[in-house]
C-alpha cells in the first residue's frame, strides 16, 4: 500500500505491545520500519527496466526477511531512542512494525511474495485498494492520539478497525466475484475465474476480470445495497503466435516478457493503440475500461540481447475524472 498506511499500520502494530511510557518511542519505530521494505524500489538498472518488478515486493517483503529486515532498521534507528529504550525493546518494536508491511500489502492486488525463497508465488488477496483514505485515515488519528496520551488501548482500537476493515474487504470481494459470475452467465460466457479487485480510494467501486473463449472481459461494478454494473470492454488474451509472430524465443525481448507476464498473473493482451506494446489489463484508471496503467514495448528490429521498455499510462482527462466520481457517487452526472 501508500508509505502513509504502511507507516500507520506499523505504528499501531508496535504501540499496542509496547511498554508503559514508549508508546511515542514505539511508535516512531514502528512507523519507519513499517516503511523500511520499500525501500526496494532503490534496486534499478538502467539497461533492464523491468528490474525494479522482480525486486518490488520480493525479498524485503518476505516473511522468511522479518528478523533481518528489522535488525537493520534497529541499528541505524536505536540512536534515536537509545536513552529510552533498550537495544533489545528497540529491535522488538521494529520487528512488529516490518512484519505487518509484507502481509498489508498482500491484501492489495498487487502481488507480494510472502514464501520467497521458498516459492515465486505472489500473493494477492485484492482485499484493498493501494491507496484508501477511509482505511488510512482513523489510523493516522488513532496512532497519533495514543503517541500523545501515551495510551496502548488508542493503538488497540488502531490495529482492531484495521482488521475489521479488511474483514469487510473480503466480503465486498466476494460479493463482486458473485455479480461478475452472475454477469458472464447472462452473456453465455461460462469464465473459469472472476477476478475482482478494488478501484482507487474505497470499498464500493470493483474492477471485475474473466475470461471466455480467449478474450478478457472488463467491467466495474458499485457495491451498496443493492449492486450496479458498468458494463465495460473485452480484448483478445495476448497470443504470441498471433500477436508477435517475429518475436525470437531465444531473445532477451521474449525473456523478458515472460519476467511480465509472470507479474501481471498472466493478464496480458496486446494494446490496440500502441504497436508492439503489451499490457497489463489488472489496472486501469476507470475500472471498466482496457486503459492500462503499464506496458513493455517491444521492437521487431531489435537485437537478441536488447531488453524492452518499459511505459506508464497514468494521464486522467478532466472527463474521466469526472466520470470516475460519477461511478463512484451516483448522484453525480455523467457528462
Amino acid at each position: 500500500m501508500d508509505p502513509i498506511s504502511q507507516a500507520a499500520i506499523g505504528a499501531a502494530a508496535a504501540q499496542a505491545f509496547a511498554r508503559r511510557g514508549q508508546v511515542a518511542s514505539a511508535g516512531l519505530l514502528g512507523a519507519l520500519a513499517g516503511m523500511a521494505p520499500d525501500l526496494d524500489v532503490l534496486i534499478r538498472s538502467s539497461r533492464d527496466p523491468l528490474l525494479f518488478l522482480e525486486f518490488h515486493r520480493q525479498f524485503t517483503h518476505a516473511f522468511a526477511f522479518i528478523p533481518i529486515g528489522a535488525l537493520l532498521c534497529a541499528l541505524v534507528l536505536h540512536p534515536l531512542v537509545h536513552r529510552r529504550l533498550s537495544p533489545r525493546e528497540t529491535y522488538l518494536y521494529c520487528v512488529l512494525g516490518f512484519a505487518t508491511h509484507g502481509l498489508l500489502d498482500a491484501c492489495t492486488s498487487y502481488g507480494t511474495q510472502l514464501l520467497w525463497p521458498f516459492s515465486d508465488l505472489r500473493v494477492a488477496w485484492s482485499h484493498i485498494a493501494i491507496v484508501d483514505p477511509l482505511f488510512t485515515l482513523p489510523l493516522v488519528v488513532l496512532c497519533g492520539m495514543a503517541a500523545r496520551s501515551n495510551r496502548r488501548v488508542l493503538a488497540r482500537a488502531a490495529c482492531a478497525w484495521a482488521l475489521a476493515y479488511l474483514l469487510l474487504g473480503v466480503v465486498q470481494r466476494e460479493r463482486v466475484e458473485s455479480v461478475g459470475l452472475a454477469l458472464a452467465h447472462e452473456r453465455g460466457h461460462r469464465p473459469g475465474v472472476v477476478q475482482a479487485k478494488p478501484a482507487f480510494g474505497s470499498l464500493l467501486l470493483w474492477k471485475t476480470i474473466y475470461e471466455h473463449d480467449g478474450r478478457f472481459h472488463v467491467d466495474a461494478v458499485r457495491l451498496a445495497a443493492n449492486p450496479h454494473v458498468f458494463e465495460g470492454a473485452s480484448v483478445e488474451r495476448l497470443a504470441l503466435a498471433r500477436d508477435l509472430p517475429w518475436l525470437d524465443a531465444s531473445s532477451q525481448q521474449a525473456r523478458s516478457l515472460e519476467r511480465f507476464r509472470r507479474f501481471s498473473q498472466d493478464a496480458l493482451a496486446l494494446d490496440t493503440s500502441r504497436p508492439h506494446t503489451v499490457i497489463d489489463l489488472r489496472y486501469s484508471m476507470l475500472p471498466n475500461r482496457i486503459d492500462p496503467l503499464w506496458g513493455i514495448v517491444l521492437d521487431p528490429e531489435a537485437d537478441a540481447a536488447a531488453f524492452p521498455a518499459f511505459v506508464t499510462f497514468r494521464s486522467l482527462s478532466p472527463a474521466d475524472r469526472e466520470t470516475f466520481f460519477s461511478m463512484l457517487f451516483p448522484s453525480r452526472s455523467t457528462p
